[in-house]
């Protein structure tokens, strides 16, 4: 039986990261894509709880990462059918569904009014179909007792009849009733159980929504700029043979929008925000913030921002996952799949000794788990706390989870302020130079040529003392962005479109 999960990794979830490594980081040497897939094809958390615990999750994640890899080729409905199977596959998936749902809106209000229209009737179509379809035994005479045999799903993916959390999970409500019992506060019943589903999702909505904001916002501006620009190039008659060619670029729902990059910022915030606010939560369901940020850690270089956090996040969900794991007999492949996975990305926190806070907090993070696992061994929990150990996991795990849930938020709002998502100014298809405040910088926007294709590869630069910040017009190209100490550099795929460079620097 186990085999079957070998069997959908290699139907679903391997060509899902093949594809993505081949159309994100298309532009990277051969040997740096490989590098990137054995990253995540060995991700330890997967690894184990799919083969060890035996389950079928790299399926709902490769029908995601599927989705995603056809959002960044302009295959918006086939992405739409995607992600519903992914819905369908398991419900968990609806972590990722309001990042997914607010870039699609947003590309609509990017594309315009006709544009924009015709691509959500046909998305909404679509989603509709493929959900009919999906669900259609559950209501069909003969395969179903009766039309109410559809509600048996529904409460399945929302099971608010079940507690606010399993077993000792490390997300907000499980490490807070150490010292809160929400139970006792809400109190019993239909009622208490209300309150708490309720405030649950007051807490994910506000947890997701930076991203979503993001998101609808950078569609927004980008739209009115579009407009704006238009409107120049018809007061310019030398641009008026240029002009159609350039709005029919800008303007074709067959291209992904010049934001892509905050997509998956976008999914990495709202899943983590449902993992660690949401209502009925397992320790399993740490693989989907995984995911995203899996991906964004395979394009960067080890020893950058972006890198250390992505091993920090992987490493403290394995241990977060170690009660399950230990109960499942798992403790071998639990230490061998960690080590092997860290030497392979060339992580080892205790090479950098350097002061910042990152480095710091990720050492005492990794000093409490090796503390706690050595009093494990050594010690038995007095009978009167015998779950002492996981809650202090939880405690453990749970800090650094929101640190990358709000890490995921900054690097958001950074990533829509460089791609002129957070600008009220507009553009010129002419090119002109302007200059902009922030932190005591300046800001010099110059009309440049043919952007240079890439992936999400972070770079360090120590000789700049400001940031370079690449930023397409229009058409397919994603940014280039340099931001700061963490030099991000975003590239996707891309076409021949024009560029803003913006070089900051202090004034």
């Amino acid at each position: 039986m186990r085999l079957t999960v070998v069997f959908f990794d290699m139907l679903v979830y391997i060509p899902a990261l093949v594809m993505f490594v081949k159309t994100w980081q298309g532009t990277r040497s051969k040997r740096t894509q490989e590098q990137a897939l054995l990253l995540l094809l060995l991700q330890p958390a997967l690894l184990l709880v799919d083969h060890g615990h035996f389950q079928y999750n790299s399926v709902m994640l490769g029908f995601t990462l599927l989705a995603a890899n056809f959002f960044a080729t302009g295959n918006d409905l086939v992405a739409a059918v995607c992600f519903v199977l992914s819905l369908g596959f398991k419900q968990m998936a609806l972590y990722y569904a309001p990042a997914i749902g607010s870039y699609l809106v947003a590309k609509c209000v990017y594309l315009g009014q006709k544009n924009g229209f015709t691509l959500f009737t046909r998305l909404a179509i679509t989603t509709v179909i493929s959900f009919a379809i999906l669900f259609l035994p559950f209501f069909l005479p003969g395969f179903a007792p009766s039309p109410l045999h559809i509600l048996h799903p529904i409460q399945r993916i929302f099971p608010f009849s079940r507690g606010l959390f399993e077993d000792k999970v490390a997300n907000f409500w499980c490490a807070s009733n150490v010292v809160i019992k929400w139970r006792k506060l809400a109190g019993d019943g239909d009622t208490g159980r209300s309150w708490l589903v309720r405030t649950s999702a007051l807490l994910t909505a506000l947890g997701f929504l930076p991203g979503v904001a993001g998101l609808l916002r950078a569609g927004w501006v980008m739209r009115i700029r579009e407009n704006e620009k238009g409107r120049d190039q018809e007061l310019d008659i030398t641009t008026t043979a240029n002009t159609t060619s350039e709005e029919g670029a800008a303007n074709d729902d067959n291209n992904p929008p010049p934001f892509l990059p905050l997509l998956s910022y976008a999914l990495l915030t709202s899943s983590m925000s449902f993992f660690l606010f949401s209502f009925q939560v397992h320790e399993k369901t740490i693989l989907l913030p995984l995911l995203p940020l899996t991906l964004l850690m395979s394009g960067a270089q080890p020893g950058t921002a972006l890198h250390s956090w992505g091993a920090l996040g992987n490493n403290v969900a394995v241990f977060s996952m170690w009660p399950l794991l230990k109960r499942d007999g798992l403790a071998v492949p639990y230490i061998a799949t960690v080590v092997l996975w860290n030497r392979l990305v060339g992580y080892n926190p205790f090479t950098n000794l350097s002061v910042d806070f990152k480095q710091s907090f990720s050492l005492a993070v990794y000093s409490a788990a090796f503390a706690l696992h050595a009093l494990e061994l050594v010690i038995a929990p007095p009978p009167r706390y015998p779950d002492l150990f996981p809650v202090l996991n939880v405690l453990i795990s749970t800090p650094v989870f929101v640190l990358i849930w709000l890490w995921s938020i900054k690097c958001g709002v950074e990533v829509a302020w460089a791609l002129g998502g957070l600008s009220s100014s507009s553009t010129s298809s002419s090119g002109f130079t302007a200059t902009q405040s922030l932190a005591n910088s300046t800001a010099s926007v110059i009309a440049g040529g043919p952007v240079r294709a890439g992936s999400l590869v972070p770079e360090e630069d120590e000789d700049r003392d400001g940031a370079e910040l690449e930023i397409p017009l229009e058409g397919p190209a994603l940014s280039a962005i340099r931001l700061g100490e963490d030099n991000l550099r975003l590239n996707g795929p891309s076409s021949g479109a024009r560029r803003r460079r913006v070089v900051l620097g202090e004034s």
